[in-house]
């Protein structure tokens, strides 16, 4: 099978579509690019989906862990110290069981048993968790002559958070932000060692390395080649996360442009 044939049976194999069942024999080069690459779609899938939504409840989270009230600001703060305070593995091996168990008593959470969304809701937690943290100590940052100068004008509630606040916060909270997409677009490949199962084969980047590195014994191509893809997908994020950047601070001197900084975390 040529190169071209391979990327035409293989492309998309993750989605199932494509020829269904996994290479044999020789295991080229173009097999390991094309296949991996294919389950990246997956670790997309999950890191981008996760981000957009989890980004709304991380607003709420800072809000209401910010609230003086303590009926909006004790449910945000145990939240984000439970997702935040526990091992995204271990988070993932419970909503597991407990998806299965609930399997058993409605037929709704059946769909939640499979990775493409019980996987998805274990991230969305996660990643609002952590983002709701950033965009608090982004709110409790906010230079308190911006709130002052919102109310000389006039501006209170839904209006200055809008017009003040909100954008304030996320200038403030975006180069912080920025990394933690890239750690959750990396925190995608825990999904291949959590109780959640591959349907028919169809796993992300890190099920097809495994695939290859068990069937060479050559852990030396596959894994590096996995590593490649996540390197090019960080580019893209630090690009888009950047783009989004200049637009939140086009209003100031360029010299006092926040630039987000990548910081190396050990653990998640």
């Amino acid at each position: 099978m040529s190169c071209v044939e391979t990327i035409q049976a293989y492309a998309l194999r993750s989605l199932g579509i494509g020829e269904r069942l996994l290479p044999r024999g020789e295991y080229t080069l173009c097999e390991h690019f094309t296949l991996i690459g294919s389950g990246l779609i997956w670790n997309v899938y999950f890191g981008a989906l996760a981000l957009m939504t989890g980004f709304f409840l991380a607003v709420a989270l800072a809000v209401g862990k910010s609230s003086p009230n303590a009926l909006f600001r004790k449910p945000a703060e145990w939240f984000i110290f439970v997702f935040r305070g526990s091992p995204l593995f271990i988070q993932f091996f419970f909503a597991y069981a407990c998806f299965l168990s609930l399997k058993g008593v409605s037929g709704f959470f059946d769909p939640f048993t499979s990775a493409w969304l019980g996987a998805l809701v274990v991230l969305f937690c996660n990643t609002a968790a952590y983002s709701g943290e950033i965009f608090y100590g982004a709110l409790l940052s906010i230079p308190k002559g911006d709130i002052e100068a919102a109310d000389a004008y006039g501006m209170t509630g839904w209006n200055r958070f809008r017009r003040i606040t909100f954008p304030t916060m996320l200038r403030l909270a975006w180069p912080a932000y920025t990394n933690e997409a890239i750690f959750l677009f990396h925190a995608t490949t825990l999904v291949f060692f959590s109780g959640f199962p591959a349907w028919r084969q169809q796993g992300d980047a890190l099920y097809y390395a495994s695939y290859f590195a068990d069937k060479t014994f050559n852990p030396f191509v596959p894994y590096p080649i996995l590593a490649f893809y996540f390197i090019l997908l960080t580019l893209v994020i630090i690009s888009l996360f950047g783009f989004v950047n200049r637009r939140l601070n086009r209003h100031l001197p360029q010299e006092r442009r926040a630039k987000p900084r990548l910081r190396i975390s050990l653990i998640r």
